[in-house]
C-alpha cells in the first residue's frame, strides 16, 4: 500500500491568566488584542480549503478570558483608556499612550496606516515629551483608536464598519472607539464557536493544555530539572506536589466538555514538557495522545539529530512517527515536532516573500519524502509506510511580523497544499487512529525535559526563577495548612495558587527572556501568591510584597530569539530587541577612539548572520574613528583551512593572532565590500556573496548562510570586529571577548 507524506500542524494559542486577583482588573491586553488579530482568522482561512485537517490547542487560561471580554466583565489599562474621552485624560494617562499604544511590530502594525505612522514617527523623531507638549485631543483620540485597529486580521477588512474607519484614517471620535471596542467583543465571542463548529465537522482538532499552562514535571519535583543539566543549581525548598498534576488536568478536561461537548483526545504538555513521573496522570485523565519536541525524543533515545545543509534530518524514520508509551491507565500516543520546520514559521518566513516561504516549506517536505523513499528497501516512487511530521508552534505570536498578519503567507501554503498529490495534512487522533503506534517508548525512560533543549533551565535553575519557586512551594504549603480550605469552600485561594504555578512568570524571570513589561510579570505572580494569602486569612510575607528581581535596563546579553532586521543603517530598535549586545562605549584597550563605538548588536535567523555596530552621535568614519571593519570568524572545533586575519602590523596577542576561516571586509568611505575564505598554505580566496552592508545612523550587516559553503547546522562559530585604516591594524571589538554565534 502507497502513503503520501502525512502531516501535522498543531497550533498553540496561549495567554497567561493577567488579571490581578488583588486589583480585580486585568494588567494586560494581550488576550483581547491577539484575539481580535490570531485566533479565530486562523481556523477561519483554513475553513476556505476544506481538504486541509488541522489541530489547534486552546489553552484554558486563555478561554476563560476570552469569555471575560465577551462578556464585558474584563477592563485593561489599555482599554480603560482608549475609551476615555480625550479632553478628560489625565498626564499619566496621556503619557502611558505615548509610551505604549505603539507596542507591536511598528513595520506590520503601524507603518501600513499612514495616520498611526505619523504619530508614530513623531514619537520616535521629537520624543515623548514633545508629544506631551503638542499633542491635540484629536491626536490623542486617533492613537487611541488606531492602537484598537491596527490589531483587528485584515480577514476581517471587508466589514463595512471596519472598512470605513480603515478609509476615515483620522477624525475618531469616542463614540468610535467605543464601536471599534464593540467589533473587539464581537470578534472574540466567534473564537469558541467556530473552533466548535470545524471540530464537529471533522476539519479540526481541538486539543488542551494543562488549567493554567504549569509545567507538570516541576510540579512533581523541581529536582526534574537536574535531569537534563545534573550540576544545575535548584531553589532552597523542594517543590514537590505531584496532587496538583490532576487538578489542573481535571479542570482543563472539565471546560472542554462543557465549550465542545466532547472529551478532548490529545493534550499539549505546558512548554511540551513531559517526564515519566506525569504520563499515568495523562492516561488516566482518558487523553490518548500529547506532544513534545525533537530534543526530548533524541535524550530519550540517546541519539543527536543530523540535518543537512539545507537543514533536513538525515534520520527521518526516527522523527516522523508517534510513538506508543505504556502507562498503568492505558497506553498513550506521543508525537515529536520537528523543530526547525516549526521555528522556520515561527521565526523566519515573516521575513521571506509569502509565495516563496511556502515553497520553501513545501520543498522541505518534499525532501523528507525523498528521503523516506531512498530508505526503502525497495526502489518505488511511493511511501510503502504511512510517516507523520508533526508541525507544531506558537499560533499568536509570529504572525505580527508576517505580512497583513501572515494572510497572504498561509493563503499560497494551502493553496499549494490543496493541489499537491503525495503531501496531507491531518489532524493528529486522524492519524493515530489509522495508523496506530508500532514503535514503543518505555514510559520510565522517557526524558524529562522541554521544547527548549529538551531542559528545564528557561523555568528554573536561575536565581531569580529559583527565588520564584522558593515563594511559590512557601505558599503551597500554607495552603496545605489549611486542609478546610476546599476547592469547593475556598474556590479563590486554589485559583490563586493555580494561576501562580503558569509557566510564564518563570519564562520572564532572570536571564534568557526579557520585555518592556517584565515587571508587570514580576508583579502578576506576586499579586497571585497574596490572593492565595488573604483568602486563607493569612499574613502576606514580605518576600511577596517585594519584587522577584530588579528590573533594570540590561547591558550585555544573549540573543534571546531568532531576529530579521531590515538592513537599512538606521538600527530600528524593534528590529534588534531580541539580538545580543554588548557594550563597548569607554571599554579600556588599545583603541584610543573606543568610546565612539558604542556597542555591537548579532543574531540570526535561519536566512542571515546579522551584526549591528553603534557609533556615538554625529560621529564620522576617517576622522572620528577607523574607516575599515574587518569581520573575521572561526569554527572552534571544526577541521578547516584557517589564515591569518589580512590586515598589516597585528600584534601577537589574542585574538589578533588567531586564524581565521572568513572575512568580510568594509569600507565606509567608499563603500567597498568584500568577502573571503582561507585556503590552502594560509591563502585567502575572494568569493562572490550576497552580504547586505548599509551604514549611516549605524552599521548593519547581514551575511546569508548560503554564502558560507560547507557550514553545518548547529555549527558554533566565534567573531571578531577589526579596525584598520589603510589595511593596517588600530584596534578590535568586543576587546574582552569573542562574539558567539550558532548556526541555527
Amino acid at each position: 500500500m502507497s502513503h503520501p507524506l502525512y502531516v501535522a500542524f498543531i497550533w498553540h494559542q496561549h495567554q497567561p491568566l493577567y488579571l490581578s486577583r488583588t486589583a480585580r482588573q486585568y494588567r494586560l491586553p494581550w488576550v483581547r488584542l491577539h484575539g481580535t488579530k490570531d485566533y479565530l482568522d486562523l481556523v477561519l482561512l483554513l475553513e476556505q480549503y476544506p481538504k486541509l485537517h488541522q489541530t489547534v490547542n486552546l489553552v484554558p487560561s486563555l478561554i476563560l478570558q476570552i469569555e471575560d471580554y465577551v462578556a464585558g466583565t474584563a477592563i485593561d489599562p489599555y482599554l480603560s483608556v482608549a475609551l476615555t474621552a480625550t479632553e478628560h485624560l489625565t498626564l499619566e494617562q496621556k503619557e502611558f499612550a505615548v509610551q505604549h499604544f505603539f507596542d507591536g511590530n511598528h513595520r506590520t502594525l503601524v507603518d501600513p496606516h499612514p495616520r498611526y505612522a505619523e504619530l508614530y514617527y513623531q514619537r520616535q523623531d521629537k520624543g515623548q515629551q514633545w508629544c506631551l507638549t503638542h499633542w491635540t485631543d484629536q491626536d490623542y483620540s486617533d492613537l487611541l483608536a488606531w492602537h484598537n485597529l491596527s490589531w483587528i486580521d485584515p480577514l476581517f477588512w471587508d466589514d463595512p464598519e471596519i472598512a470605513q474607519w480603515l478609509k476615515q484614517d483620522r477624525g475618531f471620535t469616542l463614540s468610535d472607539r467605543q464601536r471599534i471596542f464593540s467589533k473587539q467583543r464581537e470578534i472574540l465571542g466567534r473564537i469558541i464557536p467556530q473552533h466548535r463548529k470545524m471540530q464537529d465537522a471533522g476539519q479540526l482538532e481541538v486539543t488542551t493544555t494543562p488549567y493554567t499552562h504549569p509545567i507538570l514535571p516541576l510540579l512533581a519535583d523541581t529536582n526534574a530539572g537536574r535531569v537534563a543539566v545534573p550540576q544545575m543549581a535548584l531553589p532552597q525548598a523542594r517543590f514537590m506536589w505531584a496532587e496538583d498534576i490532576p487538578r489542573h488536568l481535571k479542570k482543563a478536561k472539565q471546560m472542554y466538555q462543557e465549550r465542545f461537548g466532547r472529551e478532548p483526545r490529545g493534550l499539549w504538555p505546558s512548554e511540551q514538557s513531559v517526564s515519566p513521573t506525569i504520563l499515568p496522570y495523562v492516561a488516566e485523565q482518558g487523553f490518548n495522545w500529547l506532544c513534545s519536541d525533537e530534543a526530548v525524543l533524541g535524550w530519550t533515545i540517546k541519539h543527536f539529530f543530523h540535518r543537512d545543509g539545507q537543514g533536513n534530518v538525515l534520520e527521518p524514520e526516527l522523527l516522523y512517527r508517534p510513538y506508543r508509551l505504556e502507562t498503568p491507565h492505558g497506553d498513550l500516543a506521543i508525537v515529536f515536532r520537528d523543530h526547525r520546520l516549526s521555528d522556520l514559521i515561527g521565526f523566519t518566513y515573516g521575513a521571506m516573500e509569502p509565495a516563496k516561504a511556502a515553497q520553501d516549506l513545501i520543498g522541505h517536505l518534499e525532501a523528507i519524502a525523498h528521503t523516506l523513499k531512498s530508505h526503502q528497501t525497495e526502489e518505488t516512487t511511493a511511501l510503502e509506510q504511512p510517516w507523520l511530521v508533526t508541525i507544531a508552534l506558537d499560533g499568536e505570536n509570529c504572525w505580527e511580523y508576517y505580512s497583513l498578519d501572515g494572510k497572504p503567507f498561509l493563503e499560497n501554503l494551502y493553496e499549494r497544499f490543496s493541489a499537491h498529490p503525495d503531501i496531507r495534512l491531518v489532524t493528529v487522533s486522524e492519524f493515530v487512529e489509522q495508523f496506530p503506534p508500532t514503535a514503543t517508548l518505555p514510559a520510565n525512560q522517557l526524558h524529562s525535559g522541554s521544547w527548549v533543549d529538551g531542559s528545564f533551565t528557561t523555568w528554573i535553575g536561575d536565581p531569580a526563577k529559583n527565588r520564584a519557586w522558593d515563594l511559590l512551594t512557601q505558599a503551597r504549603q500554607v495552603l496545605a495548612n489549611h486542609p478546610e480550605a476546599t476547592e469547593e469552600n475556598n474556590p479563590e485561594a486554589w485559583e490563586a495558587l493555580y494561576a501562580a504555578e503558569g509557566s510564564d512568570w518563570f519564562w520572564w524571570f532572570g536571564e534568557g527572556h526579557s520585555s518592556n513589561q517584565d515587571a508587570m510579570f514580576d508583579q502578576l505572580f506576586r499579586e497571585h501568591l497574596t490572593a492565595l494569602y488573604v483568602a486563607l486569612n493569612e499574613p502576606v510575607p514580605a518576600d511577596v510584597r517585594r519584587p522577584v528581581e530588579e528590573h533594570a535596563e540590561r547591558g550585555d546579553h544573549q540573543p534571546q530569539s531568532f531576529i530579521h532586521p531590515v538592513i537599512d543603517g538606521r538600527g530600528d530598535e524593534q528590529d534588534w530587541d531580541k539580538a545580543g549586545r554588548i557594550e563597548i562605549g569607554g571599554a579600556r584597550g588599545t583603541m584610543h577612539q573606543s568610546s565612539v563605538i558604542q556597542r555591537i548588536w548579532y543574531g540570526v535567523d535561519h536566512l542571515n548572520l546579522y551584526l549591528r555596530v553603534d557609533f556615538k552621535a554625529g560621529s564620522r568614519p576617517g576622522i572620528d574613528f577607523p574607516p575599515e571593519l574587518h569581520l573575521l570568524w572561526f569554527y572552534p572545533d571544526r577541521t578547516m583551512h584557517n589564515s591569518p586575519a589580512p590586515i598589516a602590523d597585528l600584534p601577537d596577542e589574542a585574538p589578533m593572532n588567531y586564524l581565521f576561516h572568513h572575512h568580510l571586509g568594509i569600507n565606509l568611505l567608499n563603500q567597498d565590500v568584500w568577502f573571503q575564505e582561507a585556503g590552502e598554505h594560509f591563502q585567502w580566496k575572494t568569493l562572490v556573496h550576497k552580504a547586505q552592508v548599509c551604514f549611516e545612523l549605524c552599521l548593519e550587516v547581514a551575511i546569508p548562510w548560503a554564502d558560507l559553503y560547507g557550514i553545518g547546522p548547529d555549527w558554533s562559530l566565534r567573531l571578531v570586529v577589526m579596525l584598520a585604516e589603510e589595511g593596517r591594524f588600530v584596534g578590535h571589538i568586543p576587546e574582552n571577548a569573542l562574539i558567539p554565534v550558532n548556526v541555527p
